[in-house]
């Protein structure tokens, strides 16, 4: 997991980033990015893609990357920003706005996936980099515990969607709570399943 961090340092990288976003598939809820920079020191083997691990473990290894973590930067883009740029846009904007909010500034960006974002840092787009490398996987994790509990914040103003099962994403339940309900204003007007309820 420490192979692409490697190869940073040997070409004089030191300050090494990963980013990752959490929300590209929800009909709900912002898309929300982190970006991370660890210590080479750092050594916790459950890190590893957020996908694969259960909330209960997220959760457990947002803390320990928090607290070990050289530093951290969150990008969130809300649902009206995505249905005005499109939610490829939106993500890679909010990867732009979590290596903003770093400090210190990166000096290499490992980013998960295929696309670059608009910097000027030197960047490896890594195609499921969230199980390659051990930055983004740490991302990952930050980025899901950040959208996830956003997510059961808006459970107290919309109640009816029951956000805290599903995150907004569209399982059966969140789509027969649109049909019955309608949209509340967190849910992206722009996706199928949505679009056509407004």
């Amino acid at each position: 997991m420490w192979f692409y961090e490697k190869e940073a340092t040997k070409k004089g990288y030191r300050e090494i980033a990963g980013i990752d976003e959490a929300g590209r598939g929800p009909l709900a809820g912002p898309v929300v990015s982190s970006a991370v920079i660890l210590p080479t020191s750092f050594c916790e083997p459950a890190v590893i893609d957020s996908k694969k691990l259960t909330s209960q473990k997220r959760i457990h290894l947002y803390d320990i990357i928090y607290a070990k973590a050289v530093s951290i930067g969150i990008g969130i883009v809300d649902p009206v920003e995505i249905d005005r740029i499109n939610i490829l846009q939106a993500s890679l904007l909010s990867m732009n706005m979590a290596v903003d909010n770093l400090d210190p500034r990166p000096d290499c960006l490992l980013i998960d996936g295929t696309f670059r974002i608009s910097s000027d840092l030197p960047q490896k787009p890594i195609p499921k980099g969230d199980a390659l490398s051990i930055s983004i996987a740490a991302a990952s994790i930050i980025a899901k515990v950040t959208r996830d509990r956003l997510m059961e914040r808006y459970h107290d103003y919309f109640p009816q969607f029951d956000f805290p099962k599903h995150k907004g994403y569209p399982t059966k339940a969140h789509k027969q709570a649109i049909r019955r309900f309608g949209c509340c204003p967190i849910h992206r007007r722009s996706f199928k399943g949505v679009k056509e309820y407004f």
